[in-house]
């Protein structure tokens, strides 16, 4: 099979041009076995030297907002008034505790998502 660890880019980027040959494979085949491999050294290579940092509140906030079809005004519920969801969406002003909670239990934003401080 020859499959060696994935160590550089260089290594990285003929991984990935070699998973993207086998995506077609059958499972249970040696083309089927490669590709799984492959899969998982690219993961971990992709995990150890591109980690994705936490995602930033306000883009989780939008992004929701968006899935749902939610407008400013949907976000008052959750976050307060129009000003308050203005100062939020805008970075004028941190999320609180209570406002966490809301958006946590009625936009199902993870918590701990919600709690990274947002970059300005």
């Amino acid at each position: 099979m020859n499959i060696h660890p994935i160590k550089t880019e260089t290594d990285y980027e003929a991984a990935l041009a070699e998973v993207d040959q086998l995506m077609d494979a059958d499972l249970d085949t040696p083309e089927g076995d490669r590709l799984d491999v492959l899969v998982t050294l690219i993961e971990a290579y992709e995990a150890k030297q591109h980690p994705i940092g936490p995602a930033d509140p306000i883009e989780a906030i939008t992004f929701q907002m968006e899935q749902f079809g939610l407008t400013r005004k949907d976000l008052e519920q959750y976050i307060g008034s129009r000003a308050r969801v203005s100062e939020i969406l805008n970075r004028k002003r941190q999320l609180t505790l209570e406002m966490i909670r809301r958006l946590h239990d009625g936009l199902k934003i993870p918590a701990e998502v919600l709690i990274q401080p947002t970059s300005s």
